[in-house]
């Protein structure tokens, strides 16, 4: 069977490579099609694919700049000519669902509508971030990304999505249903320790929809230890606004991520996420999760007051409600168990992953 693999954009290893390098392995020989590639950002499984590019690759600068260009990716992402494939599967957040399949049946697994488009447009583009000018250029070109948006969803012909919570974005954005199959998190590597556990962590990108700043202000508030890891378009502003007792860090390996998950206390979860890697992983290292009550943290966290809690939850995404938070998990930090938290990890390994697609992929092409 002759596979395309689509992707946005080739530019570092996170939550959306993970998925393409495990779709990678399951069809070796695919040609894989995506806007950018900066070379050696990606593992060595995804790097040694046929890796087809688009014309914003020779723009100059394009691999450090290549957000500023989402006005041209729909054109970009149009640009290719796909002929001869028997399925088309692209792993899409921003344009990759848009590709023509050349006739091939076409599988979106879909990380979310484009965001910054759509859900999250304020959190994105807002005063605080951008001048008035460069406001009003953003908003007299987004009607036009909508519609090629919504237009182009008419050439998948199955989404899955990644959670109930992005299934339901497709329904309202697309007038689409999806299936929902869970992103694979690397269970077997992140695993509990006998380590003393003290102070608070946070793992994200530092960008505005992942509410690192409400931490920090509560954590500045509270005067208690919370060590972020991440780095970001807003760090330099994070940094700024920290207080003594809180640390940054940048560049973490995989081995250093799971050595903080295993001794910190409870993981910090603040933002709004499509499904939320992270809390997963802290999970399987018996770690508990703090986090805002909505988006995919709904899915994947067991709240307190249910029966073998996994974390809790804050419903009011202030300072004051995530201090609250903490101060209601430390009274009843003894009611989770890290057996329990691994156990309910293990619901999002690679392998039920691999055997969900697989079924998907085969129950797909056979109607």
């Amino acid at each position: 069977m002759k596979v395309a693999l689509v992707h946005d954009w080739l530019t570092g290893m996170r939550g959306g490579e993970n998925v393409l390098e495990i779709f990678c392995e399951m069809f070796p020989q695919a040609d894989l099609y995506t806007l950018i590639h900066v070379k050696g950002s990606v593992s060595k499984t995804i790097e040694d694919r046929t890796i087809h590019t688009s014309f914003l690759q020779n723009i100059p600068g394009v691999e450090k700049k290549y957000r500023w260009f989402l006005p041209l990716m729909p054109m970009a992402i149009g640009s290719f000519r796909l002929e001869g494939y028997d399925l088309v599967l692209s792993s899409s957040h921003c344009v990759a669902k848009g590709i023509n399949p050349g006739g091939a049946p076409s599988l979106c697994y879909c990380f979310t509508p484009m965001r910054y488009a759509w859900d999250m447009y304020g959190d994105y583009f807002n005063r605080r971030r951008f001048s008035p000018v460069t406001l009003s250029a953003i908003g007299a070109v987004m009607p036009f990304l909508r519609r090629w948006d919504v237009g182009t969803s008419s050439r998948v012909d199955r989404f899955i999505g990644i959670s109930n919570h992005v299934r339901e974005r497709i329904n309202r954005h697309y007038d689409r249903d999806a299936d929902v199959i869970y992103p694979p998190v690397d269970v077997d590597f992140y695993t509990p320790g006998d380590v003393p556990k003290e102070g608070y962590v946070i793992v994200s990108a530092f960008a505005p929809y992942k509410r690192v700043d409400l931490a920090v202000e509560a954590f500045n508030s509270m005067g208690k230890p919370l060590h972020i890891v991440g780095g970001g378009e807003d760090d330099g502003r994070l940094r700024g606004m920290a207080g003594p007792s809180i640390t940054f860090e940048s560049g973490a390996s995989r081995e250093r991520l799971r050595e903080l998950y295993r001794k910190s206390s409870a993981l910090i979860f603040p933002g709004e996420e499509d499904f939320g890697i992270v809390p997963v992983e802290a999970m399987a290292c018996g770690t508990p999760v703090i986090a805002y009550g909505k988006g995919g943290a709904m899915e994947t966290i067991i709240p307190l007051g249910d029966k073998n809690p996994t974390g809790l939850f804050f419903e009011n995404q202030t300072v004051e409600g995530l201090i609250e938070a903490v101060r209601r998990f430390e009274a009843e930090r003894d009611a989770f168990n890290p057996g329990i938290l691994r156990k309910n990890a293990g619901r999002f390994s690679k392998q039920v992953f691999v055997e969900r697609m697989r079924l998907a992929v085969a129950d797909f092409l056979k109607k």
